[in-house]
C-alpha cells in the first residue's frame, strides 16, 4: 500500500506531541513494509530530515502568510515562492512566533479550512498536482489533523482516492482563535468533514468530543490509541537516589508549569522532602520567555531555584536520560487533552504520572494503573497527590514497573501502525 501523510512542522523549538507522534507512526508504518511518504508543511522538520527525503516543502509558512495578507503573492511565479520556502529562512522565521498576531493567525486558519475557496489556492493546486504525478500518487492520503480538512475535497475529486484524518488535540487551537473566529472555524469543519472518508481518534475521550463538536456520524470515527516506540525507553532497576519530579512538555502557561512550580514550593516545606528536586524539559518559543522568567523568579524567592534544573535540549536521547532520572512526572494541563504523549513516554520508562482528572487521563490511568489523578487542578491538590509518591519511593517504583508492562502490551507504536493499516485497507475501495 502506498500512503501519503501530510505532517505540519512546528519548527522543532518545543516538544510538539503531534509532530513526534506522526514521526513515530511513519517510522512504524515503514517497518510494516508499506510505502509511506511524509509531506512536510508550514515548517521543515529539521530533526527528521531523512523522513521526508526529496519531498518538496508544501504550504511554506512564509508563503501561506504572504498569500493571506497580500493578493499579489497569490499570483507570484514558483521561483519566488521557492526562495521563500528555503529551509534556513523557514527555520529562522519559526523562532519569531510573535511576528503573527492572533487575528492574522485566526484569519489564515479560516482561509486554510476553506481550501479551494481560500487565499492559499495556489499552494493547494501545487500539492494536488504533485500528488497527481504517477510516481507520487498514493492509495490513500492521511491528514495529520482536522485543520487540514480543507484539502480533502480537491484531493478526492482530482485523484479519486480516499482521505483519512487523524484527530489529535485540535480543539484547543480552534477554541483559542477567539469567539467569532472559533465559531466560524467549527462550522466550516462540520461541513468539510463530509469530504473525509474516515477519522482516526487517539482516544475514546477525544473521539466522543469530536463527534459532538463536528456533528459527524460516529461510525466514521475509529479509535487507535497512540503508541510509543518501546525500544526507545527502558525502566530503571531501582528508584532514583533523590526524590525528583519531572515536567516534560512545552514550558508554557497552558501546560500548567506554574501550577507544578507552586506545588513544588509546597512540597519542599515537608521536612522529609527538603532534598527533593525538579527537572523541567520540553523547549519553548519566544512567546514563552516572559512566562519562564516569572517562573524562575518565583522559585528564587524561597531559595529553591538551585533545586530545579531546566534542560534545554529535548531530543530522543535527552528525553530518555531525563526520564531515567525522575521519580514521578506531572504536566498539569489547564485544558483537557486528547492523549498526552509525555505520559506514555513516562510510563514506558517505568515512571508514574500525576495528572488532573480531565480529558484522556481518566481513561489512560484506568487502562494502565500508571499514576494518580487529582482534582481540582490547583497547586495544593497536586502537591497532596505527589507527596505520598515521593515519600514511598519503592511503592512508586513498583507502580512505574507495572505501568511499563501495560504500555508494552497496549501502547506499542508497532501495534498502532498495524491497526491503522487495517483501517486504511478497509477504506480503500
Amino acid at each position: 500500500m502506498k500512503i501519503a501523510q501530510l505532517t505540519p512542522g512546528s519548527g522543532d523549538n518545543f516538544y510538539c506531541e503531534n509532530c513526534l507522534r506522526d514521526i513515530a507512526l511513519i517510522k512504524a508504518l515503514r517497518r510494516t513494509g508499506h510505502d509511506i511518504t511524509m509531506i512536510p508543511m508550514y515548517l521543515p522538520l529539521q530533526r527528521q530530515k531523512n523522513l521526508s527525503g526529496d519531498t518538496p516543502q508544501f504550504f511554506g509558512g512564509i508563503n501561506v502568510f504572504l498569500q493571506q495578507k497580500f493578493p499579489i503573492f497569490r499570483k507570484t511565479p514558483r521561483w519566488i515562492d521557492s526562495l521563500l520556502d528555503s529551509p534556513k529562512l523557514l527555520s529562522w522565521i519559526s523562532d519569531k512566533s510573535s511576528m503573527t498576531s492572533s487575528k492574522d493567525l485566526a484569519e489564515t486558519t479560516i482561509s486554510m479550512l476553506n481550501g479551494e475557496n481560500g487565499h492559499q489556492l495556489k499552494e493547494l493546486n501545487r500539492l494536488v498536482e504533485w500528488l497527481s504525478q504517477k510516481e507520487n500518487t498514493p492509495d490513500i492520503v492521511c491528514l495529520s489533523n482536522i485543520l487540514l480538512a480543507g484539502f480533502a475535497k480537491q484531493i478526492k475529486q482530482r485523484l479519486n482516492i480516499p482521505v483519512a484524518c487523524l484527530l489529535q488535540d485540535e480543539d484547543g487551537f480552534l477554541d483559542a482563535l477567539g469567539k467569532d473566529y472559533s465559531k466560524q472555524a467549527w462550522q466550516i469543519l462540520s461541513d468539510r468533514a463530509n469530504d473525509i472518508d474516515i477519522f482516526i481518534a487517539v482516544s475514546k475521550y477525544f473521539a466522543d468530543e469530536m463527534v459532538q463538536r463536528l456533528r459527524i456520524d460516529k461510525q466514521k470515527v475509529r479509535i487507535v490509541y497512540t503508541g510509543v516506540d518501546i525500544d526507545k525507553f527502558a525502566a530503571g532497576t531501582s528508584p532514583p537516589p533523590v526524590p525528583t519530579i519531572g515536567f516534560l512538555s512545552r514550558m508554557c502557561f497552558d501546560k500548567g508549569l506554574d501550577i507544578l512550580v507552586d506545588a513544588f514550593v509546597l512540597i519542599k516545606k515537608n521536612e522529609n522532602l527538603k532534598n527533593a528536586k525538579m527537572k523541567i524539559i520540553g523547549g519553548k518559543t519566544k512567546a514563552d520567555i516572559d512566562f519562564i522568567n516569572k517562573i524562575e523568579k518565583k522559585l528564587d524567592a524561597p531559595d529553591i531555584l538551585k533545586d530545579v534544573e531546566f534542560i534545554s535540549d529535548f531530543n530522543e536521547q535527552t528525553r530518555a536520560d531525563f526520564l531515567s532520572s525522575i521519580s514521578v512526572m506531572s504536566v498539569p494541563e489547564k485544558k483537557p487533552v486528547a492523549y498526552g504523549l509525555y505520559a506514555l513516554e513516562s510510563m514506558a520508562s517505568g515512571v508514574p504520572v500525576v495528572q488532573p482528572a480531565t480529558g484522556v487521563f481518566n481513561e489512560l490511568i484506568e487502562i494502565t494503573g500508571g499514576g494518580v489523578l487529582y482534582q481540582p487542578n490547583t497547586p495544593r491538590a497536586l502537591a497532596d497527590a505527589i507527596t505520598p509518591l515521593l515519600l514511598n519511593p519503592q511503592r512508586t517504583f513498583e507502580i512505574g514497573r507495572h505501568a511499563r508492562d501495560t504500555i508494552v502490551n497496549n501502547f506499542n507504536i508497532n501495534q498502532t501502525a498495524e491497526n491503522i493499516v487495517e483501517l486504511y485497507k478497509g477504506t480503500i475501495k
